[in-house]
């Protein structure tokens, strides 16, 4: 089983930071090619100058994604720079608490429209270019691969989590329907659904607050939190040939958190 993804291109969105930066490393540092997307300028200049240096070859592009525009100059930009797209990574995502109780609270909308929409209309825009390419080969190679991150959060029930629970629950639906859908032009679409990561956000919220580090530790039966790394590895399978039979899955990784958790955890 391989699990090489050296020589194919790479699209991850939210690479400036966080988990999101953390796959496209691993995608350069196994040398893909890889188109870092994001919002944040600086961040991104800073990363792929450092990035360069390894494996993969490296561009990064600057946009709000949320804009139909932007998604197809994203698409542009990617082929210009690496003529073709293997791998496509929705990465970028957003959190916010929801007063269930308040008709004025607007996070359903912020968070369907970032987390689902945005994700859904990447997915399409990109399999269209892995349609259009696959009909140039000669061979039942796989056309694509599409990897959407989740949370767990899509299966638990906290009222304060209302926006982002829905927002997940709604992608992973979505996953599953495209992998039907774009199945029989070779392209595979699968979510990564996970706990506790520590990202930059989670350790500072964690740093001297021992209370809510031993609280996600308890909820946790492999009693840690994971790393940023363990989440890139796991899209990189998703992502590769060596997953060539997967197609519509969820897969978690929660250190089994999921298997035991009461509403009443943290949140983290």
């Amino acid at each position: 089983m391989s699990l090489s993804i050296a020589g194919k291109t790479a699209v991850v969105t939210g690479a400036a930071n966080g988990i999101g930066l953390a796959i496209a490393r691993h995608f350069v540092d196994n040398g893909a090619n890889v188109m870092f997307a994001d919002m944040d300028e600086a961040a991104l200049e800073s990363e792929c100058a450092e990035a360069q240096d390894d494996a993969g070859q490296v561009r990064y592009f600057v946009g709000d994604l949320r804009e139909r525009l932007t998604v197809a100059n994203l698409l542009s930009a990617t082929v210009d720079a690496f003529d073709r797209v293997d791998i496509l990574v929705n990465a970028s995502r957003q959190m916010m608490p929801t007063d269930p109780l308040n008709p004025e609270d607007t996070s359903v909308s912020t968070l369907l429209e970032q987390n689902l929409m945005t994700t859904l209309r990447l997915s399409q825009s990109f399999a269209k270019r892995m349609i259009k390419q696959s009909a140039k080969d000669d061979d039942d190679r796989p056309a694509g691969a599409i990897v959407n991150l989740s949370s767990i959060a899509a299966r638990r029930t906290r009222s304060d989590l209302l926006a982002y629970s829905v927002s997940c629950a709604a992608l992973d639906q979505a996953t599953r329907s495209l992998a039907v859908a774009l199945a029989p032009n070779r392209i595979r679409v699968n979510a990564v659904a996970f706990g506790s990561v520590m990202s930059a956000s989670l350790q500072g919220a964690i740093k001297g607050n021992s209370e809510m580090r031993a609280d996600i530790i308890g909820h946790t039966p492999l009693a840690r939190i994971a790393s940023p790394t363990e989440v890139a590895e796991a899209v990189q399978f998703l992502a590769s040939d060596g997953a060539g039979f997967i197609t519509g899955q969820i897969l978690t990784i929660d250190g089994g958190r999921t298997l035991i958790d009461g509403v009443d955890s943290s949140a983290h």
